[in-house]
């Protein structure tokens, strides 16, 4: 019965969702399907909201999501990341590369506004040759690839910590698949972009690549900071957005907007209730009950695992699978190792493209005025061949 729920709340978001409503709108109605459906007490409920609305990680998603979105309107009023775009494309003479190392790159920076940044380089590099649909997959897609094995990620710390594997055994057992990323991406979409036959004569390459890092300076600051402190996101930004208004020499007059413009409600809305429908989730117990459910088909382990992690993935997030599921994969399956490992995490990574509670997804179809439906059409072929190849 409590897979037929499942399933019954994720129908009733996804028929919401056809009906045009915004992503906040259909988690919301997710949300009091699965509360009547699980038969979820107002005690547990209000516990559920205040976990969700004013849990630390909502609270610091939030910030982070200000704060990474006011130092895009800084890089934007400095014209940087048309400069970052230009310096690709004189290094590369390809509008291919900018399509797929510029999300990558920005991608590094473990914030959901770091999607936004993203946005208008592909949106350039893809002109006409892609689809808007087509220019969402691949700002979403490139961006994310980082998150599927750099240490920038909470997520890639909690699972190295939970199976005992070295982050350096797992970085470099992950970098298979993340070719594989980059070429499945290649191969469905970006070859659509026109090649270009020849590279640019007469530019200085050096030049080129010291502009790019002037240009992608604040960004690369922010990665270190958070890599080598291992600081909070919000809290790694605020000095780089001090040194970025004393080195690009703005005016208070020219920032005083963006405390206001950084603060997207539409976006910090469905964060909130994103988060609220995870707690949600988590209060029924179903994510708990998941393995036991699972057990009962006449399939391998690590088959089993590998369905427990996508579909848990789906409905709780990434973080959420991890530390549900990953110590008891481990413990079932000792021998697995870092192919166990790798595997799983490669599931775990290629399900939140598709998630509801994924919040970059909703910030990126809102960016491009796409629908999440549609995201997930364009992801599918993608995840098919990762999931075989994995």
């Amino acid at each position: 019965m409590d897979i037929i729920k499942l399933v019954a709340v994720f129908a009733i978001i996804v028929v919401v969702m056809r009906m045009n409503k915004p992503l906040y709108i259909s988690v919301t109605v997710g949300s009091i399907a699965t509360a009547l459906l699980y038969g979820v007490g107002s005690a547990e409920l209000l516990n559920v909201l205040r976990n969700g609305v004013f849990g630390r990680t909502t609270i610091t998603l939030v910030l982070a999501f200000y704060s990474i979105t006011f130092l895009q309107r800084m890089l934007e009023k400095r014209g940087h990341l048309i400069q970052a775009e230009r310096s690709l494309t004189n290094i590369f003479n390809s509008r291919r590369v900018n399509a797929m190392i510029a999300p990558f790159i920005i991608g590094l920076l473990p914030s959901a506004g770091a999607v936004l940044i993203a946005s208008p380089i592909v949106d350039k590099a893809a002109g006409d040759d892609l689809t808007q649909e087509e220019k969402t997959f691949v700002t979403s897609f490139y961006r994310h690839i980082s998150e599927a094995f750099l240490p920038t990620y909470a997520s890639i710390i909690l699972a190295v910590n939970l199976s005992g594997i070295k982050m350096t055994s797992f970085i470099l057992g992950m970098l298979p698949m993340i070719l594989i990323l980059f070429i499945l991406g290649y191969v469905f979409y970006v070859r659509k972009i026109p090649k270009v036959e020849k590279r640019l004569e007469g530019v200085d390459r050096g030049y080129e690549w010291k502009r790019l890092i002037e240009a992608l300076w604040t960004i690369i600051l922010t990665i270190v900071i958070i890599l080598v402190l291992g600081v909070p996101v919000h809290l790694s930004v605020i000095p780089v957005i001090i040194l970025s208004y004393i080195i690009n020499r703005f005016k208070y007059r020219e920032i005083k907007s963006m405390f206001y413009t950084a603060f997207e409600k539409k976006l910090i809305m469905t964060t909130v209730v994103i988060m609220v429908f995870k707690e949600l989730l988590i209060e029924t117990g179903v994510i708990e009950n998941l393995p036991d459910y699972f057990a009962a088909l006449a399939v391998p382990p690590v088959v089993i695992f590998g369905l427990i992690f996508f579909f848990g993935t789906l409905v709780a997030g990434s973080q959420a699978m991890i530390a549900l599921a990953l110590p008891i994969a481990i413990a079932t399956i000792p021998s697995g190792g870092l192919s166990l490992v790798v595997f799983l995490m490669s599931i775990n990574y290629i399900a939140m493209q598709i998630s509801p509670t994924h919040i970059c997804l909703a910030i990126i179809t809102e960016e491009h005025g796409t629908s999440f439906l549609s995201l997930v059409r364009k992801t599918m072929p993608v995840l098919v061949s990762f999931v075989l190849i994995a």
